[in-house]
């Protein structure tokens, strides 16, 4: 996640750096001056995520260390103005991710590892608030529910993790909460963002075995994740 984070600051500040000028500057060019009195407008984006779990457990001290790794997003969004501040969005997307499970009771990495891969399709509503305008940027907040269908669960596998297999739960809802910038060029609006991704409910599906050394002192366990998109309008 601080990897991304970084990643972040430093696209800021190659843009700021290389379009001062024409963006940041005290008095630019203003860009697409009349973009955002649209009723309805869309895009697309692109960008990087790293997903986690927050897990709790029913005998503290047993942990299991989850190490999430730099995963792929692309979507589309589609934008409606609900007033001058305040838009509705609907963002559907495509995020591949993984998190590395190490058991530390295991001493083998057959028992003791487990890739948990994920291809999600995310359907998020959310809400974009908008600061006023100032030349050609503009930040923003955003924040929503979403519903999230993972075509990787394995739930309807019959096998657990005494056969390796790492089962979740298909559908899972999330909030979302973020910030980024619009910025305006001559041509399109561009509009990085971070997120956080914060999920509602237990998704794990637990082995058999009630006693399962994988599963059985698991309390519950959501997902985490942090989202970098870069979106264009």
């Amino acid at each position: 996640m601080k990897k991304l984070i970084i990643f972040f600051v430093l696209i800021s500040i190659s843009a700021q750096g290389q379009l001062g000028k024409s963006i940041f500057s005290k008095d630019p060019i203003i860009n697409l001056e009349n973009f955002d009195k649209q009723r309805l407008y869309w895009g697309y984006f692109l960008g990087f995520s790293t997903f986690d779990f927050k897990t709790d457990y029913k005998v503290p001290g047993q942990d299991i260390n989850i190490t999430g790794n730099t995963g792929f997003n692309v979507g589309l969004v589609g934008s409606l103005r609900l007033q001058e501040y305040i838009e509705l969005r609907f963002e559907p997307g495509l995020y591949y991710a993984s998190r590395t499970l190490t058991y530390p009771q295991f001493s083998n990495d057959r028992d003791g590892l487990r890739e948990v891969k994920a291809t999600y399709i995310d359907f998020p509503l959310m809400l974009k608030f908008c600061s006023k305008r100032t030349g050609n940027v503009r930040p923003y907040l955003v924040g929503g529910l979403s519903s999230t269908l993972n075509l990787s669960s394995n739930s309807k596998s019959k096998d657990d993790n005494y056969q390796q297999k790492f089962r979740v739960k298909p559908w899972t809802q999330n909030y979302t909460l973020g910030f980024g910038l619009d910025l305006y060029f001559e041509y399109f609006k561009f509009s990085p963002s971070i997120r956080g991704v914060f999920g509602l409910k237990d998704e794990l599906i637990r082995d058999d075995d009630p006693n399962s050394p994988w599963t059985g002192n698991i309390h519950s366990m959501k997902t985490r994740a942090v989202l970098i998109n870069f979106t264009f309008h």
